[in-house]
């Protein structure tokens, strides 16, 4: 993976190990050689995450909507920082510039930046892996809910493999390299179980 896109809050949260890990895992991105994308913000878990892979001189790429930059939440010392104007727009291109992707903990727009980028990968639009850094079990609600899917028969078990989950940053990143699509597509876009 060149690239990975981080999904995560833009508040620290009440416990400290968030924002440590955050800053951890921006490091450690920095640290393999890995471009970090993110939201492009400089508060909360984004800033963390970014200033983490900063501080080991990765390069960063900031995609944040103009609506989010007037209100002077953007970072300002990014390798790059790309102004778009919607929502929809900011996912596109964070999915478009990255290998992968990880989720750290965060709220409404971490999950629905996750499930979207799940339900791309549902659809084989991409065939990236995708990654939950389960910090002091955060997800463990939400793995919870994957396994209900599947037990109510709303989730094929296939789907659920899609979702790499660890609390090590650097079992997440191997499992990450490891990844292969747990389904396969004929020709004509169809899946074959």
């Amino acid at each position: 993976m060149k690239s990975i896109c981080v999904y995560c809050a833009s508040s620290l949260g009440n416990d400290p190990i968030y924002g440590e890990t955050a800053f951890e895992l921006g490091k450690t991105i920095a640290e393999h050689g890995i471009e970090l994308i993110y939201g492009g913000a400089k508060v909360g878990l984004m800033g963390k995450v970014a200033d983490g892979a900063i501080s080991k001189n990765g390069k960063v790429i900031g995609i944040i909507p103009e609506f989010l930059q007037t209100k002077e939440i953007a970072h300002e010392t990014l390798f790059e920082l790309i102004t778009v104007e919607t929502m929809h727009e900011r996912k596109a291109l964070m999915q478009e510039k990255s290998d992968g992707f990880i989720a750290l903990p965060g709220g409404f727009g971490t999950m629905e930046e996750l499930f979207e980028i799940l339900t791309w990968g549902q659809l084989d639009l991409h065939r990236k892996p995708i990654g939950i850094l389960n910090v002091n079990g955060y997800y463990d609600a939400l793995i919870q809910l994957v396994e209900s899917m599947i037990a109510a028969g709303l989730l094929k078990d296939e789907y659920k493999k899609m979702l790499l989950v660890s609390d090590s940053i650097d079992d997440l990143l191997s499992q990450m390299n490891l990844y292969e699509v747990p389904f396969q597509t004929k020709w004509d876009g169809s899946k074959v179980m």
